[in-house]
């Protein structure tokens, strides 16, 4: 396994500063981030020194009902070749659901959200593998998610389902030891049983990130400061085997470079004492038993996408689309679920479409969380941002007269067939309208 040494996810709103950084040896972007054609000029220079950029996807939905959609996986393998990667990355969720599998309408979840560890859960997964690794020009390695909620009658614990993953298919691991604590706390998982089951030899590298409680809910934030009990996990995980990269992830409220740097030279104590405690003990690492795909018969899939199909567009309607949630699933959950993803929905549009919040102000994100309840995202979220728009203004809102225009000449601008003309092309092409408005 490549070595990749301590890293930071890298962000353009802290390029420059992890530019500057010292002890970086590789950096992760995300990749629906980036344009091959088109590079940041600070990924660029990352690159011209020496430093390992790796694409980390986040839409592709391995672990949902259908097969790899064939645009998303060339645009990360794209990507991949643009960055000089040495593997890409990306999660074992599934994040649509819906559509002509299940005859009912296609749902976006806009985040990350968890299979069920069933059999056709595993079986479905393996092959939705197997058709990414065939288009993908280097190996690929897959993350652990965290959850908010667990799925009934499940078949197989984390570590088994990530153990037969590896075995079946002879994927790679990104094991995110800040997902296993948040499972800890949301599901009562307990971190050492899974990374006891892990094949070790598989994983690529580490994810290291920071969260928050809430009312007996860990959150996972990526926008606070690492915890201790992460750290721990992350320091069990280095007393089996050296983790060959570890990764500090940091999505929000970026703090000053200085703390940033502190963090990494925290990670770096916690890797150290792993492998001093290893060291200490008489057995070293534990051996697994994968190191690359092995013969497994494939089992027929296409009822277990079905059967999965099914089961995840209930629970997506569920959680965005108000219909009742599925039997067996803890209510209260759903609803924290529901409620954080209607909430990521408000932030990431307002990141990818800034002018709307800043056109409705105070009033923007009570009138999006009231747009959500009733209008599940569909179409990714600049979409979803048009939507939202042209939702807004159907009803004739907001009230203000002012505020509504200028609403409305921001949808006018992006939702026509090419961008409006501006200035004097503009006046001219209103007055030719008057004078012929067919």
């Amino acid at each position: 396994m490549r070595r990749l040494g301590t890293g930071i996810g890298w962000r353009p709103e802290i390029a420059d500063a992890v530019e500057r950084m010292p002890g970086i040896d590789w950096v992760e972007v995300v990749a629906e981030n980036v344009c091959p054609g088109r590079l940041p000029a600070s990924l660029v220079r990352l690159r011209e020194r020496g430093v390992t950029v790796i694409p980390h996807g986040v839409s592709l939905g391995l672990g949902g009902a259908e097969a790899p959609d064939e645009g998303r996986l060339t645009a990360l393998a794209e990507r991949a070749a643009a960055l000089g990667a040495p593997l890409v990355t990306e999660h074992i969720a599934f994040v649509r659901a819906g559509g002509p599998l299940t005859a009912s309408p296609r749902l976006e979840a806009g985040h990350l959200l968890p299979v069920p560890r069933t059999r056709d859960a595993l079986d479905v997964l393996c092959e939705n593998v197997r058709i990414a690794q065939e288009a993908l020009p280097v190996p690929l390695a897959l993350e652990n998610i965290a959850a908010l909620f667990s799925w009934p009658d499940e078949e197989l614990t984390e570590g088994q389902f990530l153990s037969e993953l590896v075995e079946r298919t002879g994927v790679r691991l990104l094991i995110d030891v800040a997902n296993l604590h948040t499972n800890h706390v949301n599901r009562g998982e307990d971190p050492a049983e899974a990374l006891a089951a892990l094949p070790v030899e598989a994983i690529a590298y580490v994810h290291v990130a920071g969260g928050f409680e809430r009312d007996g809910v860990w959150h996972d934030s990526h926008a606070h400061p690492v915890p201790r009990p992460v750290l721990d996990i992350l320091t069990g995980l280095a007393s089996r085997a050296a983790p060959p990269g570890v990764l500090l992830e940091r999505d929000e409220n970026f703090p000053e470079p200085a703390e940033l740097e502190r963090e990494l030279a925290v990670i770096r104590e916690a890797v150290t004492a792993g492998r001093g405690r290893a060291q200490g003990s008489s057995g070293g690492s534990v051996a697994g038993s994968a190191g690359g795909s092995v013969a497994v018969l494939a089992r027929p899939v296409v009822g277990a996408r079905e059967r999965v199909g099914v089961a995840q567009a209930a629970v997506l309607s569920a959680l965005v689309a108000g219909t009742p949630v599925p039997e067996g699933f803890d209510r209260v959950r759903m609803g924290v679920q529901a409620r954080a993803l209607a909430a990521k929905r408000a932030d990431v549009v307002a990141k990818v479409a800034p002018e709307l919040a800043v056109i409705l102000g105070d009033g923007y994100r009570a009138a999006f969380l009231e747009y959500a309840r009733v209008r599940p995202m569909s179409g990714g979220y600049r979409r979803d941002a048009l939507d939202f728009a042209g939702h807004l203004l159907r009803a004739g809102r907001p009230e203000d007269a002012g505020v509504r225009r200028a609403l409305r000449e921001w949808w006018l601008d992006r939702a026509g067939p090419a961008p409006r003309p501006t200035g004097r092309m503009a006046r001219l092409a209103r007055k030719a309208l008057h004078r012929n408005p067919a």
